[in-house]
């Protein structure tokens, strides 16, 4: 195992660089990362900034902080939001989860559906393949579409050289982007890292390219078709799997977020019990005094379950936002 490959093995934990990514801590941050990380990335950031604030203005912050009303005040409103939060999230994962919820007919439907792409796929496919997971998908539809835009070659002679090298220059760019598609063992990060690379294919720019060159006339239309039918099996896969990553990264931050939100909850009553109680003792914590650093903490781990809510929005807006570019229409 090479250096560069042993080490990519965390980027789905630290933003370490890449020889074929390079450091990209925007793209780390907002796709590649585990979720946790990044969760664990921003709670770190506040606490930090909370000590760095009380170290500069020591006397000031002790001040201010000695006013329980207002602390008090402040952690209330963590603790009712945090109760709020919990009950919107899961609201929404219901949601999501109804779609699983439907008709005997519906579900035959779907299901039907599925068979009918997995005999289209395996019928495409290597005698023996089973791409029923995102990998051995990209890998298979990386050899059809290569295989298909090389095929284009075949019907070159007797055309205008124009047009020749035109739909040349089509196939390169065809079979290096399938190429690159398919490059699934040079994938370095998280999990995600895989699927996305079948998500931000554009597909879509092809299939028109490839119809523009088809009503061209000077061009057989035959083996533009085969093209096209490649690219469409892809595009109905590709949704399918973006599909699956909605439900389960919804179905994850839930999840999460009901662990998170348990002994943030208890903690923050704590807090409010111990301020308003005057129990807390007198000294010093990390250099400062013991109430400075007690509601760092406190604010630290009371504004968690937002902090994990933000690390999962940041991915599934971004997804939302860059898939839907994709296919035959966009929005610039």
């Amino acid at each position: 195992m090479s250096l560069d490959r042993k080490f990519s093995q965390w980027r789905d934990w630290f933003p370490i660089p890449s020889l074929s990514t390079g450091f990209g801590l925007k793209r780390w941050v907002l796709l590649e990362a585990d979720r946790l990380a990044v969760t664990g990335a921003l709670l770190t950031l506040v606490f930090t900034a909370f000590m760095v604030i009380s170290s500069v203005w020591t006397v000031e912050m002790q001040a201010l902080l000695t006013d329980t009303a207002t602390v008090q005040t402040i952690l209330n409103t963590f603790l009712s939001g945090m109760i709020l939060l919990v009950s919107i999230v899961v609201s929404i994962n219901s949601i999501v989860l109804s779609h699983d919820i439907t008709s005997v007919e519906t579900q035959e439907n779907r299901i039907q559906g599925a068979i009918n792409f997995r005999r289209d796929l395996g019928d495409l496919t290597d005698i023996g393949e089973n791409p029923s997971d995102p990998s051995s998908f990209l890998r298979a539809m990386s050899r059809l579409i290569s295989a298909r835009a090389q095929a284009l070659t075949d019907e070159l002679d007797g055309l205008e050289q124009d047009v020749a090298e035109e739909i040349d220059e089509y196939v390169e760019s065809v079979s290096a982007a399938a190429e690159q598609l398919g490059a699934v063992e040079e994938t370095s990060g998280a999990e995600f890292a895989v699927l996305w690379k079948g998500i931000g294919f554009d597909y879509g720019s092809y299939i028109e390219r490839s119809r523009t060159l088809t009503t061209s006339g000077a061009t057989p239309s035959e083996r533009f078709d085969d093209l096209i039918e490649a690219f469409e099996l892809f595009a109905v896969g590709k949704e399918y799997f973006k599909t699956l990553y909605y439900t389960r990264e919804v179905s994850q931050l839930s999840q999460t977020l009901l662990v998170v939100a348990l002994p943030a909850i208890l903690f923050n009553a704590s807090a409010i019990i111990t301020i308003n109680g005057g129990v807390l003792p007198a000294g010093t914590i990390l250099g400062l005094p013991s109430l400075q650093t007690f509601l760092a903490f406190t604010f630290t781990i009371s504004i968690a379950p937002y902090l994990v809510l933000t690390a999962y929005m940041l991915r599934l807006s971004t997804v939302a936002r860059l898939t839907a570019s994709g296919g035959i229409f966009s929005l610039k």
